[in-house]
């Protein structure tokens, strides 16, 4: 087959999925595509065969071969990035695509949701974390990855349910609708479920936060205080950007529909539909809209604000 011309590539990596899509110089979508996780906790490897994964499908959407993918820019955002040494290995990785730029999946979903204006975001998925970018510099908030962090996260919600659970199975809480679920789903057995928990990934436990979405809506009580809890960290990290005077806010993220209706009136009325996806931020540093040569090396400073410079 002929090659075609330029095109480009931009991939939002995840917790929970990795999602790939193709434009041609112009803007017209050519293919897309979803695979499983690429974030660079389930390691380095297995985060790079989602992110090829998926481009290959989409690839065969757009009918490109191989051959195409040296004309082929990629902007990549993938979570963890931020680990220690993530960058770097992920650079001494081969690759068939005439150049590759990474950024965190948090840059890449603020540059989608507000076209590279101004901004700010607060991811809510399997992890969380707030982006916001604000007189040419990066605010980045928490994120540093679960369990530590990612407050208000699937992970985090599904944590805090196998907790409530175990203490209902030795009768120190309530046994509520949920919880008898939640027991349900390791056969009633406590070291079952302890047994699960040290293989289980944050992956494994965001899979519980829909059920628990679930019962809080149905007003389980045990189930209500879960996502009150976590919808008052999600409102934190807004608050913090409204205080830094980033008014133009947007929630993304897989439980974004679900836990909006949980935070406060003002700030959904604050909040705004985000322009596009963290595909479509990617897509934005494909095509060289984010000159990364004007960013610092990633730090956090005491305000959490990180010393990145940048022009979109």
């Amino acid at each position: 087959m002929e090659t075609k011309g330029t095109t480009y590539l931009g991939i939002d990596g995840g917790g929970t999925r990795c999602r790939a899509r193709i434009e041609d110089e112009n803007g017209r979508v050519l293919g897309e595509a979803s695979s499983g996780p690429a974030t660079t906790r389930i390691g380095f490897d297995k985060a790079w065969r989602s992110i090829m994964e998926a481009t290959e499908a989409a690839a065969a959407q757009s009918e490109l071969t191989h051959e195409d993918f040296a004309r082929m820019h990629a902007g990549i955002g993938l979570a963890g990035i931020g680990r220690r040494g993530a960058e770097a290995a992920l650079k001494e990785i081969p690759h068939p695509f005439a150049s590759v730029i990474f950024v965190s999946d948090g840059l890449a979903a603020c540059l989608g949701a507000h076209s590279g204006a101004d901004g700010a975001i607060v991811v809510a998925g399997t992890g969380s974390v707030g982006v916001g970018l604000i007189g040419g510099s990066e605010i980045r908030i928490a994120g540093y990855g679960f369990p530590v962090s990612d407050e208000g996260s699937g992970a985090d919600i599904g944590l805090q349910v196998v907790r409530l659970a175990l203490r209902a199975a030795d009768r120190r809480g309530e046994l509520t609708p949920l919880l008898a679920e939640m027991l349900g789903a390791f056969d009633q057995d406590p070291y079952q479920a302890v047994a699960w928990s040290e293989e289980a990934r944050a992956t494994d436990y965001a899979a519980f936060a829909p059920t628990v979405m679930r019962h809080a809506n149905q007003g389980d009580p045990v189930g209500r205080r879960i996502v009150e809890r976590a919808a008052d960290a999600i409102g934190d990290l807004l608050d913090l950007f409204l205080a830094k005077g980033i008014d133009r806010l947007a929630l993304v993220g897989g439980l974004a529909d679900a836990i909006t209706p949980w935070l406060t009136p003002d700030l959904r009325a604050r909040l705004r539909r985000p322009d596009a996806d963290a595909a479509a931020g990617a897509l934005l540093v494909a095509r060289g809209r984010l000159d990364l040569r004007k960013l610092d090396p990633p730090k956090r400073e005491t305000d959490h604000e990180q010393a990145s410079k940048f022009r979109v």
